[in-house]
């Protein structure tokens, strides 16, 4: 890991905008998005392997067990006829056994040892070897977990810990785990995460954990990644530790050199300047890097529930009333419960809209379509998946299930809006770390082909399928609103106004899942046989 290696490494960030019309395109086993789904069938798949190599250690065991017999055996044979030869030889009985034991016995026990009791175990493991996640994967994971540390301004301590709220099981991350992610965020270029891990492993090493790393190897990474955060002091320190622990490392002391020259330059630049200034950053305290989404900061506290704007005064514009979709027959006898979210632009939240049956069939029929969700690039047109949205997601036809087409009636229902020219349910899983960065629902590119058909998408119809332990909330950064999921209810908001103009308030977001998992299922209605269902309005801004 030389200074002039080091240099070369990928920086850039994929900088999409906001991809508005959503689709989905074949990615197995899908960088850094596995869902619920495929992520409890690498539980089996675990378990399943540990039988095997239960059953494996079984064979083995009984094998050396027959072969330490046969050890024992021989050693007090040979110990009697060893300190006699010649008489223990004058039996002839003796001899003949001595010569069938060396012509038939000893290549029995060849062919025992030989045998290979791992095969069966060898080739259930190549069965499922296929299934598993690759390093791409496991790179993914990493970025996961640092995706839930900045949102929710997690400590690596606390991580490593398993200090998670609404978490059932303990879980904590050995200093080799530690190690891992340090490294995965050093191997993307991330410096600023590089840091941060690379500390909590010498943390964990200078309690006594045990690990396989050795701390000059963490030591090495970390001085340079310090080095690229502009905090040269330290780096040359930590080159020193390093040296320290062992003097015979070439390259920490070619960096070393390197360190001191750039420290003597930039000492020279000093008294030339006769200024303090231009010194490295503050020993030790290193600013996350600004990245390609503006309302980055605003976005990340509505998630952790900071920064909601729900004043009193606008909290008493919020009422829950029963629904029946403009005296809709068949919610006249069972309307629905109505809960204002927010007055303006209008969310609503409706309660018991899919029972516990109907959610389960439905992830069940969606489960082995899943794929990971897709976006629009702006600039091509072209469908690609992208790292602001994280899930994976599938379509559901009326004709799959006749479960699907109920639901889409009840929709329509408590809207008042057809879904003939709707677009079909949309089912997402939302796994480890599984998020959508804040985006419009309403498309506002002129290439998309539904515009001329069925118009853009007037509104959005989202069913909270499952109950989410910690985060994973709905945000709405420009209103400062967050809406928590609850399982069996559904929030509604149109994308459009009157006017048939976008709102550009309805911008949102799915906050990344910290504990639990999240599924979700959406419907867009679009404006085309919605005329006299949703007239138009007289002005721009209705």
């Amino acid at each position: 890991m030389r200074v002039a290696q080091r240099t070369c490494l990928c920086t850039g960030v994929l900088c999409l905008k906001e991809g508005e019309w959503i689709s989905l395109i074949h990615f197995f086993l899908a960088l850094f998005s596995f869902p619920a789904g495929h992520m409890t069938d690498l539980i089996y798949a675990e378990k399943d392997l540990v039988q095997s190599l239960k059953e494996y250690i079984l064979v083995e065991e009984a094998k050396l067990s027959k072969i330490k017999s046969w050890a024992n055996k021989m050693e007090a044979l040979t110990s009697k006829s060893a300190a006699d030869p010649e008489g223990y030889l004058a039996h002839p009985v003796n001899a003949y056994k001595l010569v069938k034991r060396l012509n038939t016995d000893w290549p029995a026990l060849e062919d025992l040892v030989l045998q290979d009791s791992a095969a069966g175990f060898i080739a259930n493991l190549s069965v499922q070897r296929q299934f598993f996640p690759t390093e791409e994967d496991e790179m993914g994971a990493a970025k996961a977990l640092m995706r839930l540390q900045d949102t929710y301004k997690l400590d690596p301590d606390t991580i490593s810990k398993g200090q998670l709220p609404g978490t059932k099981y303990q879980a904590m991350l050995s200093v080799d785990d530690c190690f891992g992610m340090g490294r995965s965020a050093y191997n993307e270029g991330d410096y600023y995460h590089t840091v941060l891990w690379m500390e909590q492993v010498l943390k964990q090493l200078d309690a006594g954990e045990e690990a396989t790393i050795a701390k000059a190897e963490v030591l090495d990474y970390l001085s340079y990644a310090v080095f690229q955060l502009g905090d040269l002091h330290r780096a040359l320190e930590l080159t020193r530790r390093l040296l320290s622990l062992d003097p015979s490392h070439e390259r920490a002391g070619g960096n070393l050199r390197y360190f001191e020259r750039l420290l003597e330059e930039e000492r020279e630049k000093m008294l030339s300047n006769q200024t303090e200034a231009g010194l490295a950053t503050q020993e030790g305290i290193y600013e996350r890097p600004v990245d390609y989404l503006p309302e980055r900061d605003i976005y990340e506290s509505l998630c952790r529930g900071e920064g909601v704007k729900l004043t009193p005064r606008r909290q008493k514009r919020l009422f829950c009333r029963y629904h029946h979709g403009n005296r809709t027959p068949q919610l006249l006898i069972a309307p629905f419960k109505e809960e204002d979210e927010w007055d303006s632009p209008h969310i609503v939240r409706y309660y018991d809209v899919m029972s516990d049956e109907e959610i389960e069939r439905i992830k069940e029929i969606a489960k082995p379509k899943l794929a990971r969700a897709t976006v629009r690039d702006p600039k091509t047109g072209v469908l690609t998946v992208a790292s602001y949205r994280v899930s994976k997601s599938s379509w559901l036809e009326e004709d799959d299930d006749p479960v699907v087409a109920r639901v889409n009636l009840r929709m329509q229902h408590i809207t008042g809006l057809t879904v003939k020219t709707a677009e079909l349910l949309q089912v997402a899983n939302y796994g480890m770390g599984g998020q959508y960065e804040p985006h419009f629902d309403f498309s506002r590119r002129p290439f998309d082909s539904g515009l001329k058909t069925e118009g853009n998408r007037l509104a959005t119809f989202l069913n909270y399928m499952s109950d989410v332990e910690a985060g994973g909330a709905t945000v709405f950064p420009d209103l400062g609103a967050a809406i928590w999921p609850k399982k069996g209810t559904a929030v509604f908001w149109y994308n459009l106004l009157r006017s048939g103009e976008g709102d550009y308030r309805t911008r949102h977001a799915a906050c990344p899942v910290l504990v639990g998992c999240k599924w979700v299922s959406n419907k867009w209605f679009h404006e085309r046989g919605q005329e006299f269902l949703r007239p138009c309005g007289s002005t721009e801004v209705d």
